[in-house]
């Protein structure tokens, strides 16, 4: 039986509400999902994105020192001095690399670009766009897999955070979430295990794992995403992460048992998945 694109949006949706359920009833889980995507979905999903006006992000630059980085920085939708939103920490995979400061806004930074997600959960979104690799990959002989390393901008980042809290004081500092796809999501693992007390949860999409604070991060609200078929940044990493963090009471890790690299975040796009869970966390 063939699906439509329409149709595999709705069963989407239903998956994910039934996701919602079950991991709110429990703690540490991983869960197998054999969602499949097809091209002329992955191909609609990513214009729909595309397709939204990206004007309300207002173009900024955060400069100390001899450094500087670009970004993109969303405010809620109605921005009430005397109410606390959250700050989302979007981060772009290696191919938004540059320094026009627009290619960073990927479909998973659009996504709170949607005029039903401004309306359900207003936040307050920076997306930086790094000028080089913001992490670089390096075998590992005791993990036996790929590990991520930051680059001296992640550690800007931490700069960036402070002087957009202190300008924006409706921030809610007990709700900064972090959230990436590939380097991105591996950028994203390299700063909560940086400064795990800055951040309340994270979602990190087919990353290269960053195993430098697991300690530290061990009992943070953390979701992992991967695609079993990805040879990109290789699945195996986040299995290794996973069994690393053994133990965490705030951990999921979701396999998508039929998606490679470039297909994994498709199901995520047009679903309130991310969003939901992100608000539901807090420090």
């Amino acid at each position: 039986m063939y699906f439509t694109p329409a149709m595999q949006h709705n069963s989407f949706i239903l998956a994910s509400l039934l996701w919602l359920v079950a991991f709110t009833a429990t703690a540490q889980k991983q869960v197998f999902n054999d969602a499949f995507t097809d091209s002329l979905t992955s191909a609609q999903t990513r214009k729909e994105l595309n397709d939204l006006s990206a004007s309300d992000y207002l173009k900024q630059t955060f400069s100390k020192g001899n450094h500087s980085i670009n970004y993109r920085l969303l405010l809620p939708a109605k921005n009430r001095n005397q109410k606390k939103y959250p700050l989302i920490i979007t981060f772009h995979n290696s191919t938004r690399i540059g320094t026009d400061n627009e290619k960073q806004l990927e479909p998973l930074a659009r996504i709170w670009l949607r005029p039903d997600m401004r309306r359900k959960y207003q936040a307050f979104v920076i997306a930086p766009q790094f000028q080089t690799r913001s992490s670089n990959y390096y075998p590992d002989s005791v993990q036996h897999c790929l590990i991520s390393k930051p680059s001296e901008d992640v550690h800007l980042l931490l700069d960036l955070v402070r002087e957009v809290k202190n300008k924006y004081p409706q921030i809610d500092t007990d709700r900064i979430y972090l959230v990436g796809y590939s380097m991105g999501a591996s950028t994203a693992q390299n700063l909560m295990n940086i400064a795990p007390e800055t951040f309340a949860a994270m979602v990190s999409i087919a990353a290269v794992p960053d195993f430098g604070n697991t300690e530290g991060i061990s009992q943070k609200p953390i979701w992992l995403i991967h695609g079993r078929q990805d040879y990109e940044n290789p699945y195996e990493g986040s299995e290794h992460l996973y069994r690393a963090l053994k133990g965490s009471h705030n951990l999921l890790f979701t396999t998508y048992n039929k998606l490679d690299h470039n297909l994994i975040t498709i199901p995520l796009l047009l679903t309130p998945q991310i969003p939901a869970w992100l608000f539901s966390q807090h420090q």
